[in-house]
Parts: C-alpha cells; structure tokens; sequence
C-alpha cells in the first residue's frame, strides 16, 4: 500500500467512525481495514487510533497524523488538477459545516446555485449548531457568526449580521415600548442559551455611550427556533440575528425595538484551518459566497437579508 492510501485509509476510517463504515466506503471488509491500519502503525512505531470506545478516537500521535494526512491529500489533488490540462478549475469534494436555520435558509441555496456553476466540485454540507474541530470531524471550512476565539483559524467575513431587539405587536400593545435599554427590567425577555454563558446580559451601544442590561423572563431555550415561536406568539421580547428576522419583520409579525441602539454584530464569517488557505476548491467556495451574499443586499429585494 503506498503512502496517499495510506493517508486516505487512515482519514477515511476518521471520517467513517467504525472500521465497518469505513470498509463499506472503501469496498474492503473490515479485517481488511483492520490489518491495513495495523501495518500503518506497525511501520511508524506508533498507535493512531484507540480502539477501546464504540467510536474510533485518535491519539495524539494520531491527531497530528490525520492533520497533515488530509493537508497533503488535498495538496496533491489540486496538483493533479493544475498540472492536467483536462480540469480548468478545481473539483472535488468539499466539507462545510453551517449552523442549522442559517444552514438551511441561506447556505443550502446558496450551494444550489455554486453547484450550478461548478459542477466539479462536491459539497457535502452539514448542520449544527456547535463547534466543529476540523481535525476530528474533517471539514474543510465552517460557517460562523460573530466573534471567532481561535485564533489558529482564518476567518473571512461574507456578510454583515446585526443584532436587533424585536417583539409581536400584540405583546407590545399590551406591555409597552421600551425607550431605552433599562426599560427592559420591566418586560418578559425570551432567552436564548446557546453558546453564550452571559446569555442574559444585553450588551446596547449608542454613539460613545454603553449599557448592559441584565434582562429575565420566564421562557428560555438553547434553541433559536424556539424562541423565535415564543416571540411570535407574543410571550415577550427577544434578540435575534437579522438573518433570523427580516422576514417577520418585513411581514409586520414582529416589530423592532429600540432601534437607535446597537447590539454586539453577529457579522458571518466563513472559517477554516490556516493549512486550507492555499486550497483551490475552498478559496472558489468562500470567494462565490462573499459575492453571493452582496449581491443579495444589492439587489434590492430588501435592506440587508
């Protein structure tokens, strides 16, 4: 066996989780996979994966292993694609991670319409709400909001995101507009645990001046379509992103407030490890989505989504 299959061998038996997944995938059986990985650790003197949980586990010398495995992998497809003169733009198969109302609303179209243009390329697209690590899970690149805490990942933003502060007209009817940011002491707020431990601190800027508000409510989920079904059925005041929102607001269900203040952006960024910056196929993908998105704000169906 040479060394790209045992590369992939190794990468593919990640991505799969179980030596029968990846036997299945690689037409093998899985003693096969098994001998094969054996002879991989045999001649490098190390252990790659544990084989002691339900799921394969990658050691340390593993995890450095598959890292540079899938670097190389991807170095030599688009060499082969630069050197033959039969492929004029990269091809392949890409990995993208996106969070799952956004994934669904606006990056599954999106990979409608680059699929239509680059019919080479693959996108195996995932949704989750959590952090991907893109040595275990293999993506290639993830689609994220706002601040980016890993500073060993490159981040391109794609789209501007705001924050906005919104409720049903009929709970504003029946409650009040908040005028400034401490008003909301007084309101039910609907809140949203994901991601953030100071969940129920909402940060308001305006001009130079900053003000944080420890808001409460009664009703409060880890998911965002949740909260969104509480907020249109009037049960109080939420913060969402403006992805999430400028249809019920174009609709008139929900009514911004508060709007004079601005909230921490949830700008969207496109993420991925330093060593795919060079990639062919994910430099195509993250450019295509950069202008798709402006040409959505530009083409007047409305302000911003």
């Amino acid at each position: 066996m040479g060394h790209s299959q045992e590369l992939a061998l190794v990468v593919e038996l990640v991505r799969a989780g179980s030596f029968s997944a990846a036997a299945r995938e690689l037409g093998v059986t899985p003693a096969a996979v098994s001998k094969r990985l054996a002879q991989i650790e045999a001649r490098l003197g190390v252990r790659l994966l544990n084989r002691s949980t339900r799921r394969i586990g990658l050691t340390a010398e593993g995890e450095l292993y598959l890292e540079n495995a899938r670097r190389i992998l991807g170095e030599l497809e688009d060499l082969d694609r630069l050197i033959s003169s039969r492929q004029a733009e990269p091809g392949g198969l890409l990995k993208v991670n996106a969070p799952l109302g956004f994934g669904r609303s606006y990056i599954a179209p999106a990979v409608a319409v680059f699929c239509r243009r680059h019919p080479a390329v693959g996108i195996q697209l995932e949704l989750t709400d959590h952090a991907v690590d893109f040595v275990r899970d293999g993506f290639d690149l993830a689609i994220r909001f706002g601040d980016l805490p890993d500073t060993r990942l490159i981040a391109r933003k794609i789209a501007p995101n705001r924050r906005l502060v919104c409720a049903a007209p009929r709970y504003l009817d029946e409650h009040g507009r908040p005028d400034a940011p401490h008003d909301l002491l007084r309101h039910q707020c609907i809140l949203l645990r994901q991601n953030e431990a100071a969940y129920n601190l909402w940060r308001f800027t305006r001009g130079r001046a900053s003000e944080t508000v420890k808001v409460r409510g009664n009703l409060s989920s880890n998911d965002g379509e949740v909260t969104m079904t509480w907020g249109l059925a009037g049960l109080g005041i939420l913060q969402r992103a403006e992805w999430d929102l400028a249809r019920y607001l174009r609709s008139g269900r929900l009514e911004q407030v508060l709007a004079d203040y601005a909230l921490p952006p949830a700008d969207i960024y496109a993420v991925f490890p330093e060593k795919h910056h060079l990639s062919a196929k994910v430099r195509l993908f993250v450019d295509f989505l950069a202008e798709h998105f402006e040409a959505r704000r530009q083409g007047g169906e409305d302000e911003s989504w």
